[in-house]
C-alpha cells in the first residue's frame, strides 16, 4: 500500500498579529512548516509528502528552503481559494491507491507515534481522525440560550486526518459548502462514519502569539 500526506499551508498572519503568515514564523530556529514536513518524513509509513502552498507563497518557500538547507523531498500544490480547494487540489494530483494523511501545517509537534497511528488505523477502519477529549466544561449557544454539553462526549478534533484515496475523491468531488470545517466534515457529508483516535495535547495548532511560546517550551523539553 502507497501512503501520502497532503500538509496544507495556506493560512495567513492575522491572529498572530504579524504580517508573515504563520506557517513561516521560526520555531526553534526553523520555519514551523518545515517541523511539520519533518514530521512526516520520519514516518515508518514514508508518505510522499504533498505541500499545498498558494501561489503568491511559493517562491519565498523555496527561498526558505535555500536559507535553511531544507531537503526533504516534497512536491509543492497549488492552494485554492478556500481550503477545502487547497485539498481537493492535491487529492486530485494522487493517481494510486493509497491512504492519504491531511495534516495542518501549523502543528508542527505531531509525533511519529501519532502520524503512524493514524496510517494504521485508517487502514484497518478505512478512515480515522486525531482527537482528544475535553478537559474543560463545554456550553453551546445557540437561540440566545446556552445549554450543557456533556464533557464526557466532546472531542476537540485535531489533525492528521486519514482516509483512503477512493474515499477523498469522492468526497471532494462534491460542491464546496460553508459548513465543511475539515476533511472529516467533507468525507461525513458523504455518507461516511468517522473514526477517532486518540490525539495529544502537545500536537498543538499555532494560531496565536502564544502558542508559539508554548510550541518553543514544548520543544526544549
Amino acid at each position: 500500500m502507497k501512503y501520502y500526506a497532503i500538509i496544507v499551508a495556506g493560512g495567513s498572519g492575522n491572529r498572530m498579529q504579524t504580517e508573515t503568515p504563520k506557517q513561516f514564523l521560526l520555531l526553534k530556529n526553523l520555519p514551523v512548516l518545515m517541523h511539520t514536513i519533518k514530521a512526516f518524513a520520519q514516518s515508518d509509513a514514508q508518505p510522499k509528502i504533498l505541500l499545498v502552498l498558494n501561489k503568491e507563497q511559493q517562491a519565498y518557500w523555496h527561498r526558505l528552503c535555500d536559507e535553511f538547507n531544507f531537503r526533504v523531498p516534497h512536491q509543492v500544490i497549488d492552494g485554492g481559494t478556500e481550503r477545502f480547494h487547497s485539498v481537493k487540489n492535491a487529492v486530485y494530483s494522487i493517481e494510486e491507491d493509497s491512504f492519504v494523511a491531511i495534516h495542518d501545517a501549523v502543528r508542527p509537534l505531531v509525533s511519529k507515534k501519532l502520524i503512524d497511528s493514524c496510517y494504521q488505523a485508517a487502514a484497518l477502519q478505512g478512515n480515522v481522525i486525531a482527537a482528544v477529549q475535553s478537559s474543560d466544561s463545554v456550553r453551546q449557544f445557540k437561540n440566545g440560550k446556552t445549554t450543557a454539553l456533556k464533557r464526557d462526549e466532546i472531542y476537540l478534533v485535531q489533525t492528521p486526518q486519514t482516509f483512503s484515496i477512493n474515499v477523498l475523491k469522492e468526497a471532494y468531488n462534491q460542491e464546496f459548502d460553508t459548513h465543511f470545517t475539515d476533511d472529516a466534515s467533507v468525507v461525513e457529508s458523504i455518507g461516511y462514519n468517522i473514526n477517532i483516535i486518540e490525539g495529544e495535547r502537545s500536537n498543538l495548532k499555532i494560531t496565536y502569539p502564544i502558542d508559539l511560546e508554548l510550541a518553543e517550551l514544548l520543544l526544549k523539553h
